[in-house]
């Protein structure tokens, strides 16, 4: 639901004030100021985004991030918190599709970055939300693993990825699901039960789109 997209991203502006801009994140060699930096030019610059993705356009769009954390921090942060409407992936229609998930773990990659931090208890109806969107994205992050998980959120359902063979059991909550297929394994309280080669690999796999 667009309301979680919305919540997430005015709480993940208001810590990234509370922390400042160069605090740690969980997206590595990354502080806060540049994390900020990566969500605005999302939005707002279409033209470098693509390089997310897409691998000839990377530095292009490392070049315009880099340009957009020159910017005072407090600026930079008020663009987090400000969607433009325009924008293809935060306008109303695009805005639950886009962001419920992108701006819940970019959330947690300052929350889980800092010393002492401790997983949220979560809506119900949030974390059927992000449900629906790992699941949708849990065969695409597992494409690279040669094993058969099979993905378990107790009170929510159930899904199968991987690329087959022996299997590998993923068991969470919806939250902790989802930062674990993003590539944030470490950081994840997640179960991993298999055979001990496969749940090490999985740990320790490059997941995530």
């Amino acid at each position: 639901m667009a309301r979680y997209a919305q919540s997430e991203r005015r709480l993940l502006a208001d810590l990234l004030l509370a922390v400042g801009p160069d605090a740690p994140t969980l997206c590595q060699g990354w502080t806060t100021r540049d994390l900020a930096a990566h969500l605005v030019m999302r939005e707002r610059r279409p033209d470098a985004a693509a390089g997310i993705l897409l691998g000839p356009l990377r530095g292009h769009s490392e070049r315009v991030r880099e340009a957009l954390a020159a910017r005072s921090y407090p600026e930079l942060v008020g663009m987090v918190r400000a969607a433009p409407w325009w924008s293809p992936v935060s306008n109303p229609l695009a805005d639950a599709a886009a962001n419920t998930l992108e701006f819940f773990i970019h959330h947690e990659d300052v929350r889980r970055g800092q010393p002492g931090w401790r997983p949220r208890e979560l809506p119900r109806e949030q974390q059927e939300a992000l449900w629906r969107r790992a699941r949708g994205t849990a065969r695409l992050a597992l494409r690279r693993v040669r094993a058969a998980v099979r993905i378990q959120a107790p009170g929510y359902g159930e899904a199968t990825a991987g690329s087959g063979g022996d299997q590998v059991r993923l068991v969470g909550s919806p939250g902790e699901l989802a930062i674990f297929l993003s590539g944030r394994q470490r950081a994840a309280r997640v179960q991993v039960d298999g055979a001990p080669e496969l749940a090490a690999f999985l740990r320790t796999a490059k997941l995530g789109v």
